[in-house]
C-alpha cells in the first residue's frame, strides 16, 4: 500500500509517526480540510501531469487552480493531467493520495508559489485518507522538489 511506502520513506528521517491516517476520506481538498480541521487553502494538493513524455508533480495550495497560459509558459506544453491509471503506474500513488514523497524514479516535483503564504501545509501521504503537516521548508526538503514555479491562479 502506498501509505506504507510513504511511512517507510519518512522513517529514515524519524518522522513516520507524523503521518496521520483518518477513518474518513481525505481524497479531495474539501474532505482533507474537514478531516484535518483546517482551511481548504492549507491542503497541499499534488497534481500529476505529463510533460515531454515524463511524469511531473506540481504541489499547489488547496485553493489554487492551474492557469493554462502560465503552465504553458513554464513547461512549453499544454497542461495534460495523468489519468488515474497513469498516476498509479508512473507516479506510484493513486489519485486522492498522490503526494511528492516516495514517488517512482523519473518523476519531477515542482512546488507552486501559492504555498509560500503558509507556515505549514498538509500534503497527502499516498492514500485517500492520510496527510502530514509540514512547514514549507520541510516540504522543500522532503519532496525532493526541482524548482518553485508560478503556474496557478485563483488564490491571490
Amino acid at each position: 500500500m502506498s501509505v506504507e511506502k510513504v511511512k517507510a520513506y519518512f522513517k529514515q528521517f524519524g518522522m513516520e509517526n507524523r503521518v496521520q491516517e483518518f477513518a474518513v476520506s481525505s481524497a479531495t481538498v474539501e474532505l482533507a480540510a474537514e478531516a484535518l480541521h483546517c482551511e481548504p487553502c492549507r491542503i497541499a494538493k499534488t497534481l500529476s501531469f505529463m510533460v515531454n513524455g515524463a511524469p511531473v508533480l506540481i504541489v499547489t495550495a488547496g485553493d489554487a487552480k492551474i492557469d493554462n497560459p502560465k503552465y504553458k509558459a513554464q513547461f512549453g506544453t499544454k497542461a495534460k493531467m495523468l489519468s488515474p491509471d497513469e498516476a498509479v503506474t508512473l507516479v506510484g500513488h493513486a489519485v486522492g493520495g498522490v503526494c511528492p514523497f516516495a514517488v517512482n524514479d523519473g518523476v519531477t516535483v515542482y512546488l507552486d508559489r501559492s504555498l509560500k503564504r503558509f507556515e505549514t501545509v498538509f500534503p497527502a501521504c499516498g492514500s485517500g485518507n492520510s496527510a502530514i503537516e509540514l512547514t514549507v521548508g520541510e516540504l522543500e526538503q522532503y519532496s525532493g522538489f526541482s524548482a518553485w514555479v508560478d503556474v496557478c491562479k485563483g488564490w491571490e
